[in-house]
């Protein structure tokens, strides 16, 4: 299983980016897919995430009301809508995501990471 993200970028505080994670592979299944992010100096920490099989939703404090992530289970697809984006926002966006994979008949979990989108507010 492989998770590729893409749309990050330079935009000015007060604009908005959407982030998208596209899952690949074969014979798998997620359970939750989630948004981290790192900034310079900084651990990585949670921005949201979501439920394959409710569809619930979990937000860091931080990003309430300024960020919606978003599935699309026939596609195999993660989005995080970012509006009012401030500089503090400024980080390498992560997707991740956990699940079941099955290697012959035995079902085995995963936990993977994509390489990581930038995204750059400037003030």
């Amino acid at each position: 299983v492989q998770l590729v993200e893409s749309g990050g970028g330079l935009v000015q505080a007060g604009g908005s980016l959407r982030l998208s994670c596209v899952a690949s592979g074969s014979r798998f299944s997620i359970n939750v897919m989630g948004w981290f992010r790192q900034a310079p100096g900084n651990e990585r920490e949670l921005v949201a995430t979501i439920s394959s099989r409710d569809g619930s939703t979990n937000y860091a404090d931080s990003v309430k009301g300024r960020i919606t992530i978003s599935r699309d289970s026939a596609r195999n697809t993660m989005y995080l809508q970012m509006d009012s984006l401030k500089p503090q926002d400024t980080a390498v966006y992560y997707c991740n995501a956990q699940g079941i994979y099955w290697s012959g008949i035995l079902p085995r979990s995963f936990e993977i990471w994509g390489q990581g989108t930038l995204v750059t507010v400037s003030s």
